[in-house]
């Protein structure tokens, strides 16, 4: 059932919006993986077999990500994930991807399985470092033609009311999808818009615990 064609990946490195040159620039990349989608031209009443069998996909994509992006894994710090399926598709075929795709870049920035896994134990085993995805992954999908683009929602992995970090990053795999095709994609960033100045919650001011509440 899981056919992959392509895998596209891009990054980008941004400097600057026309102001100053940032000291460390943002690091912005995503990966789209184009595979045959088994539903197109038909409608199919019970998809979510297909669901378990995208889960080592998500995985896959988001290691090739991160190894593409080239930072050490505790950078990043916003993520988000879409689809786009082909004309003889549904919408609801790109919504297979919301589970494979968020938990698989959750996973790999350290996310534990459960609320209880963070709030049982004693207070030394409740305290370390925060990254660990406890925010909602941000997601967009649609139905379109070949080389349709896509903006992919971004948002901070632990508070998605992180405003400095709010963004998205187009993504546009050519000549995908096929109608009768998906594109999955993962997309992740090292932080804040590269001028960001409208204020709000700083990432630096998460409490560990504000992605439980």
């Amino acid at each position: 059932m899981i056919e992959i064609r392509r895998v596209f990946t891009h990054v980008e490195h941004i400097h600057h919006e026309f102001g100053p040159r940032a000291e460390t620039p943002l690091v912005r990349g995503a990966i789209g993986a184009v595979l045959t989608n088994p539903f197109a031209g038909r409608y199919e009443p019970d998809i979510l077999p297909m669901m378990a069998l995208l889960d080592p996909v998500g995985v896959d994509m988001a290691h090739k990500l991160h190894a593409a992006m080239d930072v050490p894994l505790e950078q990043i710090a916003t993520y988000g994930k879409g689809a786009i399926v082909g004309a003889d598709g549904e919408l609801e075929h790109g919504a297979l991807w919301h589970v494979p795709g968020g938990y698989a870049m959750r996973e790999l920035l350290g996310w534990k399985g459960s609320r209880v896994a963070y709030t049982a134990g004693t207070a030394e085993e409740k305290t370390g470092q925060p990254g660990n995805a406890l925010s909602i992954v941000p997601s967009t999908k649609k139905v379109g033609p070949p080389g349709a683009a896509l903006d992919v929602p971004l948002t901070n992995i632990n508070a998605s009311y992180v405003r400095g970090q709010f963004d998205a990053i187009e993504v546009r795999v050519p000549g995908a999808p096929a109608a009768d095709e998906i594109v999955f994609i993962l997309a992740m960033s090292t932080g804040y818009r590269v001028h960001a100045r409208v204020g709000g919650l700083l990432a630096e001011n998460i409490s560990k615990w504000d992605g439980l509440r």
